[in-house]
């Protein structure tokens, strides 16, 4: 039984130890398109942070454009 559980741990090791090796021989092909690949990424998370970047803005300018003329309605009312 111990064989077997030494075994079996050997051929774990010997397999999680072959993993690193291989992610070292990339080919420059292999690398070049991983790096477009998170480059196209980054370029999408930054255009989605922008879009809502743009419309909290847009949110913010309209709670104000109303605040403004909620304000300039009331002074109406009290002069008036």
């Amino acid at each position: 039984m111990k064989r077997i559980a030494a075994f079996m741990l050997l051929v774990v090791l010997s397999f999680a130890g072959a993993m690193p090796a291989y992610a070292q021989r990339m080919t420059p092909e292999q690398n070049a398109r991983l790096s477009r690949k998170s480059a196209k990424q980054q370029q999408k998370m930054l255009k989605k942070a922008n879009k809502k970047q743009r419309k909290a803005m847009k949110k913010s300018e309209k709670a104000q454009r109303k605040a403004t003329q909620k304000a300039n309605k009331q002074l109406k009312q009290r002069r008036g």
